[in-house]
């Protein structure tokens, strides 16, 4: 396949675009993670926090397609990454409407010196993986994010690996 001058164009937008993409809706649902937390309350459970790690990765991927050779691959590995979270959350999601039987465990944060660390993991509070502590139309968070970083993972994909459009004269 010959590349034309429009098409190369339009195949170097496309990544362009991919990668802008690649790199705002994770930032975008991170900060809406850390939002929740510290200004709303939402504890994360153990799950919520393995969901937030391919988000770092897939940052990190896409930004690494603005300054290193071969932009197009670090893009596919960021949506890569974003799908891992995505499949994450629906897993979580799974667990919370009582589909499947997941983990239980308890997130907490420790902030202070030594001595107040036995205090921060006493009055941790206890949060479960299987009940979701907040919801939009039915749909909680864990659900949100298998959604949104999912679709993202598919639109990013696609505008990346989609065969540049030949020129017809």
């Amino acid at each position: 396949m010959v590349l034309t001058p429009t098409a190369d164009f339009a195949s170097r937008r496309a990544t362009s675009l991919a990668r802008r993409i690649a790199i705002a809706v994770p930032a975008l649902l991170l900060g809406g993670a850390y939002i929740s937390e510290l200004g709303f309350g939402l504890y994360p459970c153990e799950m919520c926090w393995w969901q937030r790690w391919p988000h770092f990765v897939a940052l990190g991927f896409a930004a690494l397609a603005l300054f290193v050779p071969l932009p197009r691959l670090w893009i596919v590995l960021a949506a890569t990454a974003m799908l891992v979270s995505g499949a994450i959350g629906g897993f979580h999601a799974g667990v919370e409407y009582g589909w499947w039987e997941g983990i239980t465990g308890c997130a907490m944060t420790l902030s202070g010196n030594g001595a107040s660390a036995l205090d921060s993991v006493m009055n941790a509070p206890m949060i479960r993986c299987d009940q979701a502590p907040w919801d939009l139309f039915g749909i909680s968070l864990a659900g949100g994010n298998f959604l949104i970083s999912t679709g993202t993972a598919v639109v990013v994909a696609a505008l990346v690996l989609k065969p540049a459009v030949k020129e017809t004269v």
